[in-house]
């Protein structure tokens, strides 16, 4: 048997309606940080947001820890400049035995000191993406690693429908879903939002708003919050020293400055401001299928 099999049991029927999910072992609660996990699309920027949202709030002197939460392991690329080994890779290496392990193997300095890991997964079809969320909790609580940390960040692969998805909600305080202005990001939006509404009924985690990226206007982000209650708490625009800053595994505050650049670090300092201060819980009503292809101007 596969040292993946041997995961806490699925509980049907706690998490939401017809929900099979992996559940949290209750003394794996973060309680020392405030904990935000990042959502959206895949392929929609949710790792250039978290590693710049993590960027931002060690500018304002908080302690930063940002989780990676995806097979591909790249969430934290621009923080370290590299692609760093991830919690399954070095378990594997001690044939999973995690006693063996020593903070330095799993947590690698990033930019502003920002402490980085990268959960990985298993491999294709194999097992389930929360536990290996939950084994890379474990292990940061075993080595006291949340003991000083500020602000925790996971940063959350695109898949609705998976363990791997839902598990950081079992620790996060509040949920921010990156979207951009077209029909596609949104849609998404609006099943994620159900997700984490499905989740709010046994854990403490709310959703804050959302941020819309890669996008010079907002007007159809905009038009769906109104309709559904919810918030957009940041724009970042279709830039391309974004992209570019990708590319040199930099984050946005290691770019030259110019006009624009500064902009979107001012932006990004006050969306790290106003989660560090507290958001409004926020409950939106996700719409019907029928009902957003209806809104965003679809036959």
């Amino acid at each position: 048997m596969s040292p993946l099999d041997n995961r806490a049991p699925t509980i049907k029927g706690q998490d939401g309606e017809g929900s099979v999910q992996v559940k949290m072992d209750p003394s794996l609660k973060i309680e020392t940080a405030k904990v935000f996990s990042v959502y959206g699309k895949g392929g929609i920027g949710k790792s250039t947001t978290s590693s710049n949202l993590s960027a931002a709030f060690a500018k304002l002197g908080k302690r930063v820890l940002q989780i990676g939460c995806d097979p591909k392991h790249d969430s934290t690329f621009t923080l370290t400049g590299r692609l760093v080994p991830t919690v399954i890779d070095i378990l594997k290496e001690v044939d999973f035995h995690p006693e063996e392990l020593r903070p330095e193997d799993f947590v690698f300095e990033g930019y502003g000191g920002v402490q980085c890991v990268e959960a990985g997964g298993p491999p294709a079809g194999t097992g389930c993406g929360g536990y290996v969320v939950g084994q890379t909790v474990k292990l940061l609580k075993q080595h006291h690693m949340l003991d000083d940390t500020d602000v925790v960040i996971f940063d959350v692969l695109g898949d609705v429908v998976c363990g791997g998805f839902a598990a950081p909600l079992q620790h996060a305080d509040r949920a921010v879903i990156v979207t951009a202005n077209d029909f596609d990001s949104i849609y998404a939006m609006n099943r994620i939002i159900a997700a984490v509404q499905a989740k709010s009924k046994n854990y403490g985690v709310r959703l804050a708003g959302c941020v819309a990226n890669r996008s010079r206007e907002t007007d159809e982000v905009d038009r769906y919050c109104e309709r559904v209650g919810f918030n957009r708490i940041a724009h970042m625009p279709d830039l391309d020293a974004i992209r570019r800053s990708r590319l040199k595994k930099k984050t946005l505050f290691e770019m030259p400055d110019d006009e624009d650049i500064v902009a979107v670090q001012k932006e990004y300092i006050h969306l790290a401001e106003l989660l560090w201060n507290g958001t409004e819980p926020l409950a939106p009503a996700p719409l019907p299928d029928r009902e957003i292809f209806e809104l965003l101007g679809f036959d």
